[in-house]
Formats: C-alpha cells, structure tokens, sequence
C-alpha cells in the first residue's frame, strides 16, 4: 500500500492501517498508559508509514487543551535556570509540547504581568523556576491551572516542589572523603542565610558522626566566592593544621582553597583533598588539580518537574517536596590519604 498523498491523512488512516480503532490508534499517538506496547508499536508503525502529521489545533480543540506550558524564572541569566530550563523544554518537546518562556528578573509586578499574560494565552500549566534551592512565596492562588515549581520551595505545603537534594549531595561528598581516609575534614561555605549552605552543612555532619569523626573546627560561612574561600583556607588552616580534607560549599570557594593550598605549599590531594559543589566546569574543570564536585543534576531536575506537571494534567496532582538527586564527579583533587 502506498502513501496516502492525493488529501491529508487523518487519524482513521493511521487506525485502518494498523487495524485499530480511532480511539486505541490516539491513545497509542499519546502514549496512554492503557495501550499495550506491541499496539502503541504498530500504530506508531503505521502513523510513520503514512507521514501522519496530528492536527495540534484540533486536538487542542478536542481536549480544551493548548498543548503549550508557560516557564517562569526570575533568574535566566544565572547559571542555575537555563540548565533547569533546558531539562524542561527537552521533555517537554519529546511529547511535542510547546514552551512560553518570561523572566520576571525578581521584579514583582514584572511577575504578575507575566502571569496574566501566559494565562491569556491559555496555557495549561506553569513551571515556576527558583534561583536558590529555597523558599519563595507560593504564587498558585493567581494560577487556575497546575503549578510545579522547580529549585524552589513555595511556602503552602498543598503545591508540589521540585528540588536539589542538598543534603544528599554533601552526603555523597562526605561519604567520598571518608573513604579515602580522610580524618580532619574541614568545611568552608557560602552564606548562613543560604538553606543550601545550611543543609551541605548537616549532610556533611551526619556522615562524620556515621564514621565516629567531628567537623574539624566549626563550618567557616561567608561568601560564595574564589576570595573568600582563599581567606577562609588560611583561617582553617591556621586554626587546625592537621586538617586533611575541604568539602566547600561551591566550585569558587573550592577554587579558592586550592589557591591558597599551592601558595603554603601543600599539595593536592596527597596532603589536602577537596571536594566542591555545583559542578560548574568553568571552575571544576580548569581548577589546578581538576576538581572533585557534586553535580546538581538540574537538567534532571527540570524533567522530573515536567514529569510531575504532566501527572496533574492528567489529575494526578501531587503535592510536597520531591528531592533531585545529585551525583558525584570525580576528579584529580581527591584520592586517598596518604599513610601517616
């Protein structure tokens, strides 16, 4: 049988083709759960055979849907949004779905403006993306369609949050370095105010007393910056010089410790090891030794929260936190401890 090219073929040719009903053959086109995969299989077949294009406009029509989802970030320009909004569009665009994306760049009433806007253009659902991992104000009562927010944790526990597993990322830092050996391990971080800086900080803890080991010294807090993780390597060092080991709260801090390592003199990693966070390659990867790093997984992070988006189009909505898992990178800044 050849190709249909004399009118446009409609979904009833891809249903014959295969020998399924209308309804099965657009259940298969939209991945159903309730289609057998040997069923989706041949009318997929089939719908390739004939270069079945599906009339978007109709099925909108058809299912009060628009098939587009509005992104809302206040940060695009950071490095924490577009990896989360590349995620996103990914999955979204696997299920042939439209992206409408607005910076409200921290701006409240840039945000409302937003809002109003992507709901004018009648999009079923919003991803609302944060830009530190911690809580924001919920903005669902203004949006009558659901709502995931991703790297950020609104405020009403009835909303369903996606985010970076901060707390596990330090765990598998920690758990990493106490693998080596590592027996005086210090920390040196961002921000107290930070709930990333804060639950690095418990993770790290938790694993130290897992092993019958204490922080060596308290957390440093301070900035996350290439300075202050110089500065703050130099107050570590001063106060506990036996210190074999730095788990920092980011890839500039780390890079700034390693500077200050090489300028005393101690070498990397058999007399100091060092683990960051973030896996940011422009410091990771160009740090001298090449760095150690927990990776957010935040490309990830913005497909689960497409995923979750998805379930509530479908009336499944969630509600809650969903942590990210990280993952580890390793590189030549760690290794075990020499024997002493």
């Amino acid at each position: 049988m050849g190709r249909l090219r004399s009118r446009s073929v409609t979904l009833r040719d891809v249903a014959d083709r295969a020998g399924v009903s209308v309804s099965t053959a657009s259940k298969a086109l939209n991945s159903r759960a309730e289609v057998a995969p040997a069923t989706r299989e041949r009318v997929l077949r089939a719908a390739s055979e004939l270069s079945f294009q599906p009339n978007v406009l109709a099925r909108g029509l058809i299912s009060g849907r628009t098939r587009t989802v509005g992104l809302l970030t206040d940060e695009l320009a950071g490095r924490f949004a577009i990896p989360i909004l590349l995620g996103a569009e990914n999955a979204l665009g696997n299920e042939q779905m439209s992206v409408l994306l607005c910076d409200a760049r921290g701006d409240a009433i840039r945000r409302q403006h937003y809002i109003r806007t992507l709901l004018a253009r009648q999009v079923d659902g919003f991803i609302i993306v944060g830009d530190s991992n911690d809580l924001r104000p919920s903005l669902t009562r203004d949006i009558p369609v659901p709502v995931v927010y991703a790297y950020g944790e609104s405020t009403d526990p009835g909303d369903l949050s996606v985010l970076a597993d901060d707390e596990g990322g330090a765990r598998l830092a920690a758990e990493h370095l106490v693998s080596h050996g590592r027996r005086w391990i210090g920390h040196i971080t961002g921000p107290e105010t930070y709930r990333a800086a804060r639950d690095r900080a418990t993770g790290l803890r938790a694993v130290l007393a897992e092993a019958g080991l204490s922080l060596a010294g308290d957390p440093l807090y301070g900035e996350w910056s290439q300075r202050w993780g110089r500065h703050a390597a130099r107050l570590l060092l001063a106060a506990r010089p036996e210190v074999d080991a730095v788990f920092c709260g980011n890839d500039q801090i780390a890079a700034g410790v390693a500077d200050t390592l090489r300028d005393l003199g101690r070498r990397i990693p058999d007399d100091v090891a060092i683990v960051g966070y973030d896996n940011w390659e422009f410091f990771a990867a160009d740090c001298r030794p090449p760095l150690t790093t927990v990776d957010l997984n935040l490309e990830q992070l913005g497909a689960t929260a497409v995923n979750h988006l998805f379930a509530a189009l479908d009336g499944d909505r969630a509600a809650g936190v969903v942590r990210q898992p990280g993952r580890l990178v390793v590189r030549e800044s760690t290794g075990p401890a020499p024997h002493r």
